[in-house]
């Protein structure tokens, strides 16, 4: 397909993913006092709907620049796998509690909700694993696991969307199947676990794929590995952070959660596109460096209003805010010199050259200042040269003083 060609319909499949999209926040808006048990707040469909957006704009931006790139083609399909999945769920929630009736359709509805969502759940992990940067697999012996992923996501699909009897999902345990078969009720298990665990399998394959990627990259395809791996790390710390912590907010781990998952899009879309691809070292080292201090002053401030409540309590009888000014300045005078500790910790153990060689340049500086002897000063600036850019040749070259002829000095490494 030609590149204006391939990016109409990228972009067609962008426009049906919004409007699905857009459609269940309608519905949601509409149906906010219908009992439902899957129900977080328009507030919330309106960030999910955004959130799922961002991997057929991603999607197609990514067909509209490399269209032969198959990741492109794959957010695009995502997105509307979820939009359609959005829109019948507001359609069915609608027409069977909301307003009975108003809609054809119901049943039918109710039954798209229930497995659209699943390829695009599964492909995401396994297809972008498998993927990831260029749109093919490391290697021809990968394929297979493609093929594997296929058979796995088919199963699962079929079998859930043909089992016969009532809907499984709520809140639709009341309506019939209207495309179950009755004929293969006894084996609709055994595909569906099947199905469950070959998916599971070459998420596991698709993984292990990344990960031998990661080792033989090189130069800007390892800077794109780093942007992903970024990403996914965030989303999985955050989704481990909102279900274990005790005491954060469901809303606000709902959402934190959403933007970590829209993060995903957005990383793979900045390697792809090789947008600022560089930065990402940076953002790693800001990363580790901040949440870092952020838990360090966190149990210091912690242990500091515990510690200083325990000691002043027999002092004024209960608890006293001289123990949370304490620790709040505490934590004020310990921020710049904490922080720049652990920024060297971090480039010691993770950026170890770029950390030697600001040691060697910070050592000639000082040296710099009180050397006088032209040609050791020479053999020191190309000694620096070799061991923080570590070239394959080094020499310098000093031209003769205005007015005068003759021969040059030169230095060699």
């Amino acid at each position: 397909m030609r590149g204006r060609r391939a990016a109409l319909l990228a972009w067609s499949l962008w426009a049906l993913s919004a409007a699905l999209l857009a459609l269940g926040v309608v519905f949601s808006v509409l149906t906010r006092s219908t009992p439902d048990p899957n129900a977080f707040g328009v507030t919330f469909d309106a960030l999910l709907s955004l959130a799922l957006l961002s991997f057929p704009t991603v999607g197609a931006l990514v067909v509209s620049r490399h269209h032969g790139n198959t990741i492109g083609w794959l957010f695009c399909a995502v997105g509307v796998s979820f939009g359609l999945t959005s829109g019948a769920y507001g359609w069915a929630v609608y027409a069977l509690y909301a307003w009975p009736g108003a809609l054809p359709g119901a049943e039918v509805a109710a039954w798209f909700a229930t497995w659209t969502f699943l390829p695009a759940l599964f492909c995401i992990p396994v297809y972008l694993f498998l993927l990831f940067p260029d749109g093919r697999p490391v290697s021809r012996r990968w394929r297979p696991v493609a093929w594997l992923a296929g058979v796995g996501l088919l199963a699962t699909t079929l079998g859930n969307a043909l089992s016969p009897g009532r809907l499984a999902q709520p809140p639709f345990e009341s309506v019939e199947n209207p495309a179950g078969i009755d004929a293969i009720g006894g084996w609709i298990d055994v595909v569906v676990g099947f199905g469950f665990w070959l998916t599971l399998a070459s998420i596991l394959l698709a993984g292990a794929s990344l990960v031998y990627r990661f080792r033989r990259a090189r130069g800007p395809e390892r800077q794109q590995l780093k942007w992903f791996a970024g990403s996914a790390v965030l989303f999985a710390a955050t989704s481990v952070a909102y279900t274990v912590l005790p005491g954060v907010p469901e809303q606000a781990g709902q959402i934190a959660t959403l933007f970590a998952f829209a993060g995903i899009a957005v990383s793979v879309g900045v390697a792809i596109l090789k947008h600022r691809l560089y930065d990402i070292d940076l953002v790693i080292n800001r990363t580790l460096v901040y949440a870092i201090l952020t838990a360090a002053l966190a149990l210091v401030y912690v242990g500091g209003v515990a510690s200083l409540q325990l000691v002043l309590r027999p002092l004024t009888g209960g608890e006293s805010q001289l123990a949370v000014v304490a620790s709040t300045l505490a934590i004020a005078a310990l921020f710049v010199p904490l922080r720049r500790r652990i920024q060297a910790f971090i480039d010691r153990l993770f950026y170890r050259r770029k950390y030697d060689a600001k040691r060697v340049l910070e050592g000639f500086s000082a040296r710099l200042r009180d050397e006088t002897d032209l040609e050791a000063l020479g053999g020191e600036l190309v000694g620096v040269a070799r061991e923080t850019m570590q070239p394959e040749h080094a020499s310098l070259w000093l031209r003769p003083p205005a007015g005068r002829h003759g021969g040059t000095g030169k230095a060699r490494g």
